[in-house]
């Protein structure tokens, strides 16, 4: 669809590479009483799709913080680094203050236009970091790991830069969780002061600003208001472990309330809608985890498509990078995506039993190439099944968390993630593309005419 955008919603599924689409496809199909293969995800109607490479300026395989801010800014730059050059090392603060990228947020905020974003992760995470901070370091989520020579320097971290961040007083919108960074140790938090608050000043600099913690309090803000919200001292609660009586809103009751926000700016507005939480299903090896968000992920899109007018709406989704997800084993047409591989007979009529391999186990459709469900002695047992259960892996993984604590965690993949789009603008949708591009794409669509604007 030609045309100028008002408005932009990007929908990020952290770590939602194509096989995670394909299984969550047949998943949320399955869901509602269909074989699964044949159904079709909302943002899979989208007329325009592009392939897009996913690497940072310094790592084949990327990390999120490197892949949004190429999405956000339109540089590809460093593993590690929110809105920082590439000439600039990872945890230099210096080099960091001397080569800032502008994120589209600030033209868009220039324009007049609203701006916001929900999360299911940390508000102070990689990705939404992007549209309000600079860092060389991402783990500088709270000043509890931000080095004091650094704080010096000029250095901030994150949850400090979201509420003290840009003209016009920072976000009008920042939905997510990690309420922790936030505060002090006498309100549960990690800051390094016990009774650091960095919310009761940012309330109290403008009578227009709303925090809330729970859905109920999300619903009463009204357009005109400037919020945020932590519903959560860290992460939301994984879809596989929310209770009925949670008082989290869910994505895509975030998004709902984002749009009818930002909805009344004349200007228009830009969204970042990030499902943050299919990545940490996979990182765990656990495949339902990672499902259950994508699905909530695609209703997300769907509450936005019956929301907005497509012909000023342009609507992107995408993911910033992929997994070492696998589905193979040749199972049967409406397998259970979940379930072990039953194949066909002979005369291609499903088997009665789960297959077996050559080492005398049967085995699962979903598995990862590393992490932790990795076999680390022989025989091989059999895989466990169920919504918590680990898929099987290959290689045991060891890395070393910005605390000192070693996780083995599955790696990110890295091998090109899809790009849909309808809306304004969506026509520049294709082929294959760099990952910066999209923001190349975005400011077209805006009718933006380029970095120096």
């Amino acid at each position: 669809m030609e045309g100028q955008a008002k408005n932009i919603i990007l929908f990020i599924g952290d770590g939602m590479g194509v096989s995670t689409v394909t299984a969550a496809r047949i998943l949320d199909g399955q869901s509602k009483g269909k074989a699964g293969e044949e159904h079709v995800l909302p943002f899979e109607t989208f007329d325009h799709v592009a392939l897009v490479k996913t690497y940072n300026s310094n790592q084949q395989v990327p990390d999120s913080a490197g892949t949004a801010t190429a999405m956000a800014t339109g540089v590809k730059t460093r593993a590690g680094v929110i809105n920082i050059g590439p000439d600039s090392n990872r945890r230099n603060c210096k080099a960091a203050l001397e080569n800032r990228l502008t994120p589209i947020t600030e033209y868009a905020r220039a324009k007049g236009k609203s701006v916001g974003f929900a999360t299911t992760t940390r508000v102070t995470h990689a990705t939404p970091a992007v549209l309000y901070a600079h860092t060389p370091e991402r783990n500088w989520e709270s000043n509890r790991f931000l080095p004091v020579e650094d704080r010096r320097l000029g250095c901030r971290d994150l949850a400090w830069q979201l509420l003290n961040a840009g003209p016009g007083g920072g976000l009008d919108v920042a939905l997510g969780g990690g309420r922790m960074a936030f505060y002090g140790g006498d309100r549960h938090g990690e800051r390094l002061g016990a009774a650091e608050d960095l919310v009761t000043p940012w309330l109290s600099a403008a009578s227009h600003r709303r925090y809330v913690t729970t859905a109920e309090e999300l619903d009463d803000v009204d357009p005109g208001e400037q919020v945020l919200g932590l519903f959560s001292s860290s992460h939301l609660t994984y879809v596989a472990e929310r209770r009925e009586d949670s008082t989290q809103p869910t994505l895509a009751q975030m998004t709902a309330k984002a749009i009818e926000l930002v909805s009344a700016d004349p200007d228009g507005y830009l969204l970042m809608i990030e499902g943050g939480r299919i990545d940490h299903g996979h990182h765990s090896s656990q495949p339902a985890y990672a499902l259950l968000e994508t699905q909530a992920f695609a209703r997300a899109v769907e509450t936005a498509l019956a929301m907005v007018d497509l012909d000023e709406t342009l609507i992107l989704v995408t993911a910033d990078h992929s997994h070492v997800f696998t589905m193979g084993g040749y199972p049967t047409r409406g397998n259970p995506i979940l379930g072990l591989v039953v194949t066909n007979d002979k005369s291609g009529e499903p088997k009665t039993a789960p297959e077996i391999a050559a080492d005398g186990q049967p085995y699962r459709t979903l598995q990862y190439a590393n992490g932790p469900g990795a076999v680390t002695s022989l025989p091989r047992p059999a895989p466990e099944l169920g919504v918590r259960s680990l898929a099987q892996a290959l290689v045991p993984m060891r890395s070393v968390d910005i605390d000192g604590s070693v996780s083995n965690s599955e790696s990110h993949a890295g091998e090109d993630v899809a790009l849909y789009a309808s809306g304004p603008g969506a026509e520049r949708v294709r082929g294959v593309i760099e990952q910066n591009r999209i923001f190349d794409i975005m400011m077209a669509a805006y009718g933006f005419s380029g970095r120096s604007d």
